[in-house]
């Protein structure tokens, strides 16, 4: 049976990380599909049915990463066991499923430590990955910006480096398959030091690429342009709801993590204000923090939004756990207080439960991205979100002050403007913080504390 695997993916097997902007981190061989057996652990004698509905989304994601689901083993314990995560007799019992089954790979729900993943690859007599793994596998074979490869390869650098001791020449005699794709196993085992050199360049390849997104960042906050970030769950629709606002353009396709690269248009509101509307990478359970960390420089323009727009995928089978999975994440990242409006989309597949979800949240909306349903709506509510963070300003500015005049324009939103004999005459929309740069020339405000 393994020289059965060895051969099947015999020729699958790539070479270590091109440099940033380099080559795909991620190239998939299609000659063959593994055989995977899934394991599945609930802990302090918690939910079975949730650890059920986990290794449902491990299925979908090890399918998604080329692979099929041909068998699950779960178990109950207090506590993971420190060498094995699953104790030596459930390891025995897995090996037997696995060869029941000819199975290649036994990829488990949760992260396993370096130790545990060695140790159970050496029982199971295959190799033993985890979610994360298999992640990670997803993203290298999607990347497809320079920024995103280079994210994807720090992201696996991170997670393969404790796993070097002991693990090169089972995992280079592999060839390929889901956990292997990226950079050879025997070249990190056999120079350690070349891959954290590689680990730091990437680092500050991608420290670069955040000071210039953060500049251009500052440069849309100069403008009256307020800024919102569509987040959600992976496959909820975000990308198509993109689409259906902007004409973006952006790749959908109906499978996980098709969008890891953020997507920004411009979006003209009812009222006439302009925003800048931003797709971002979809959010899943148990998402690796090796990601979290290496995609800090796009998530930021979550961080630095007006608005959340959080899609949730109304036909999901457990939509408050996925709401639960963006939540953790938008905390992780320091975005827990952005201003946030839930989008119960997919309503053409799901009406009855978009219903019911919208009734739970206040000022949410229920659209179908596909159909259009809702969408007017979705807009009004979002002009009326973002008009909520402006006051209305009457200001007076002299002839000879132009330069008021200009940031007036730069930073607020001008809704009239006339010329009287004291000067310019108008009524604008304004942030805090331009207000207060603008302060000595406020007149009146719809604010009761600077009124009169």
């Amino acid at each position: 049976m393994g020289d059965d695997r060895a051969n099947r993916s015999d020729d699958s097997h790539r070479g270590a990380f091109g440099e940033f902007g380099g080559e795909s981190t991620g190239l998939i061989d299609r000659a063959f599909r593994e055989r995977i057996v899934l394991a599945g652990v609930t802990l302090n004698r918690g939910d079975t049915e949730i650890t059920e509905a986990s290794l449902d989304e491990l299925a979908q994601l090890v399918d998604t990463a080329g692979a099929d689901a041909v068998a699950r083993v779960h178990q109950s314990r207090e506590s993971p066991d420190a060498a094995t995560y699953v104790g030596s007799g459930k390891a025995a019992e897995i090996r037997d499923v696995s060869e029941e089954h000819d199975a290649d790979t036994v990829v488990f729900d949760d992260e396993l430590s370096p130790a545990q993943q060695g140790n159970l690859t050496a029982i199971l007599k295959r190799s033993a990955l985890d979610r994360t793994a298999v992640i990670l596998d997803i993203f290298a074979q999607n990347a497809s910006s320079l920024e995103g490869k280079a994210q994807v390869e720090l992201a696996q650098l991170r997670y393969r480096l404790p796993r070097l001791r002991g693990m090169g020449k089972v995992l280079s005699q592999q060839g390929g398959g889901i956990g292997t794709r990226g950079p050879g196993e025997t070249q990190l085992e056999v120079d350690r030091r070349r891959l954290m050199r590689r680990v730091s360049r990437l680092e500050a390849d991608l420290k670069r690429v955040r000071r210039h997104r953060a500049t251009q960042s500052k440069a849309r906050r100069r403008t009256s342009n307020q800024s919102v970030a569509i987040v959600g769950y992976t496959n909820s629709g975000k990308s198509t709801l993109l689409n259906r606002l902007t004409d973006a353009g952006v790749l959908v396709e109906d499978r996980l993590f098709a969008t890891l690269d953020a997507t920004t248009r411009r979006l003209d509101l009812p009222g006439g204000e302009s925003v800048y509307m931003t797709d971002t990478v979809g959010f899943v359970r148990k998402l690796p923090h090796q990601l979290v960390d290496a995609f800090k420089s796009t998530l930021d323009v979550v961080v630095d939004a007006d608005l959340l727009l959080h899609v949730v995928d109304s036909s999901d089978p457990d939509p408050m756990g996925s709401i639960d999975a963006v939540r953790h994440v938008l905390s992780e990242i320091g975005a827990a207080d952005v201003p946030e409006m839930y989008v119960f989309n997919k309503a053409d597949l799901a009406p009855v439960e978009a219903a019911r979800l919208a009734a739970r949240e206040p000022d949410s909306v229920v659209v179908s991205a596909v159909t259009g349903d809702g969408v007017p709506e979705l807009l009004a509510e979002v002009a009326n979100r973002l008009r909520a963070v402006t006051s209305l300003y009457s200001l007076l500015v002299p002839f000879d002050r132009g330069d008021i005049l200009a940031m007036a324009h730069r930073e607020g939103e001008v809704l009239s403007e006339t010329a009287d004999e004291d000067g310019w005459s108008l009524e604008a929309r304004l942030d805090e913080g331009s207000a207060g740069r603008l302060d000595e020339f406020v007149v009146d405000s719809d604010r009761p504390e600077l009124s009169g």
